[in-house]
């Protein structure tokens, strides 16, 4: 027994101190990574508003490569006293824990980076009241508003067609990426895939690939697919569809692993084939929540709809694009009008089914 135990203690030991070393390197990246945005930040503000007074400057690598450097050189002298962020962060500090960055009067440093943060998002986001209150800014603004509440309804067959044009492209793009992602959410649903190397395999490909396709906003693939479809509602429709596949797949898989593993274990016990239990034991569990999630989906479909339109992707996005590049501020205020009765009507329509279903 004892002989056992000197075997075992030896590598417990060596498997703890690594992973001692692995939490400190960690918390000094931490460290490093916090304090070089504080010195960049901090140098942004007062280099462009306290000594030029400039709102921003022109960005340049040495800037960020400095900071971090200095922020290596922050990191690595503070990393030995109690104000180690990534240390407090990461519990390593074994003698009065309470007594760290975390806790006063050290919290001081948390306001201190807010304020940085939020003077640095000022600066970058160029914000002025002056020029927002001006009033050459505001006579435009007036101008445009008055025109906005005097719609032209003479272009009324128009939008109304581009606005039903824009309903069935939603409801399309919904109804080609359902059964697509019906599909994909098993083979994306952990609890499904953990049986074998294989399965995580094809498990960690397709999460990926969600991940990526969803990643990139529908805006981007309707431009993507207008360059290679052209101009019009089919390429806004595939815009939709892609990016509905993705997100209705994440939704689809999430609801999967969080299903009741009692029913699966029954039938595995028995013998079932994977396709019968995946079919008796999983889909009843899951076919409501699906409904909810698709119906859901279309209604953001038909928002995501006029806004996609403004790159190309057909429906009254197009039609509003055209005009407000025209500078017709009447023909936009009555297409306003209606992408709003639209979207006000689906939401109305989708919340109605999503309670009826549940």
């Amino acid at each position: 027994m004892n002989t056992m135990t000197q075997d075992i203690l030896p590598g417990e030991n060596k498997g703890a101190a690594l992973k001692k070393v692995k939490a400190h390197i960690k918390a000094y990246i931490i460290d490093v990574l916090l304090w070089s945005y504080i010195v960049l930040a901090g140098w942004k503000i007062v280099y462009e508003k306290a000594i030029i007074g400039a709102r921003y400057s022109n960005f340049s690598w040495d800037q960020p490569l400095l900071s971090l450097g200095l922020g290596f050189v922050i990191a690595l002298v503070l990393f030995f006293t109690r104000v180690s962020i990534g240390k407090a962060v990461n519990g390593l500090y074994e003698r009065n824990p309470e007594k760290t960055v975390l806790s006063e009067p050290f919290t001081i440093l948390g306001y201190v980076i807010f304020a940085i943060t939020f003077v640095s998002g000022l600066l970058i986001s160029q914000v002025s009241i002056r020029e927002f209150l001006s009033e050459s800014g505001l006579h435009g603004a007036k101008r445009i508003f008055l025109a906005l509440f005097n719609p032209n309804f003479a272009i009324i067959q128009d939008a109304l067609f581009a606005g039903v044009e824009t309903i069935y492209m939603a409801f399309i793009a919904t109804a080609v990426a359902l059964p697509v992602a019906f599909i994909l959410a098993f083979f994306a649903a952990r609890n499904l895939m953990n049986g074998s190397r294989l399965t995580m395999t094809i498990y960690s490909v397709v999460r990926f690939l969600l991940n990526v396709s969803r990643s990139i906003e529908p805006l981007v693939w309707a431009i993507i697919f207008s360059v290679w479809v052209g101009i019009g509602p089919f390429a806004g429709m595939l815009a939709l569809s892609l990016h509905s596949v993705s997100s209705l797949s994440k939704l689809y898989s999430e609801q999967i692993e969080n299903i009741s593993d009692g029913p699966i274990e029954a039938m595995t016990a028995t013998g079932a084939h994977p396709i019968q239990i995946i079919w008796y034991g999983v889909v009843p569990q899951i076919v409501l929540p699906y409904l909810s999630f698709t119906i859901y989906r279309w209604d953001i479909n038909v928002r995501m709809a006029t806004v996609i339109g403004l790159v190309g992707g057909g429906g009254i996005g197009t039609l509003l694009m055209q005009y407000q590049g025209l500078a017709k501020w009447n023909e936009v205020g009555l297409l306003v009008i209606i992408i709003a009765a639209i979207v006000w009507i689906m939401d109305y329509l989708s919340s109605k089914i999503r309670e009826a279903i549940k």
